[in-house]
């Protein structure tokens, strides 16, 4: 079973999305979209793999699972102390509501000094109460667009993180859809 998760997680990794049945089939060799329905069943069963309220399939920890050693001092260097204290599931410490979760990337640079920049991923949450400061993914005027919230004057605002930016104020309609929870890069 852990080969059938590894190609799931290969598939899942290279494409964004869980398979289809039908590219199941072809992923694992099988004939028939029973085999199929069955070793999704066994997935699930064993916890590598779970129905959303949809009854949609997603990888149960599509990130995996990763070794904590320990901290690392970011200002004056300190002496290295290498301890493995515990493992941690990324999906676990990043999504609190896996079903309200969805991932966005960005384009652009007004929130460079928030360091979130062009190309990096946004791990962004529905149904958050946003609060004044948090990073918001709005629509605004009919456009989208990813600043601060900010309550000014008994006016609502959209500020940049960068200078080069100015600061929207509605002046029709502002939605916000979602708060920004993590900010993923790639190196």
């Amino acid at each position: 079973m852990d080969t059938a998760r590894s190609r799931l997680t290969s598939f899942f990794r290279t494409h964004g999305r869980m398979p289809t049945w039908r590219e199941m089939m072809r992923l694992f060799r099988y004939r028939s979209p029973n085999a199929v329905t069955k070793l999704v069943a066994r997935l699930v069963d064993a916890g590598m793999l779970r129905r959303d309220r949809d009854g949609r399939i997603t990888l149960a920890d599509p990130f995996g699972r990763a070794r904590l050693l320990g901290t690392v001092e970011a200002g004056v260097p300190s002496p290295a102390e290498e301890e493995l204290a515990d493992t941690m599931s990324l999906d676990e410490w990043l999504i609190g509501n896996k079903e309200a979760t969805f991932m966005l990337k960005v384009r652009g640079e007004s929130m460079r000094d928030a360091g979130i920049m062009a190309g990096d991923m946004v791990l962004v949450e529905r149904g958050v109460t946003p609060h004044d400061g948090d990073i918001v993914i709005a629509e605004i005027d009919n456009a989208w667009t990813m600043k601060y919230l900010r309550h000014r004057g008994g006016r609502v605002m959209l500020e940049p993180a960068n200078p080069k930016f100015r600061p929207i104020f509605p002046s029709e309609e502002l939605n916000i859809a979602a708060v920004v929870k993590a900010v993923i890069r790639k190196y």
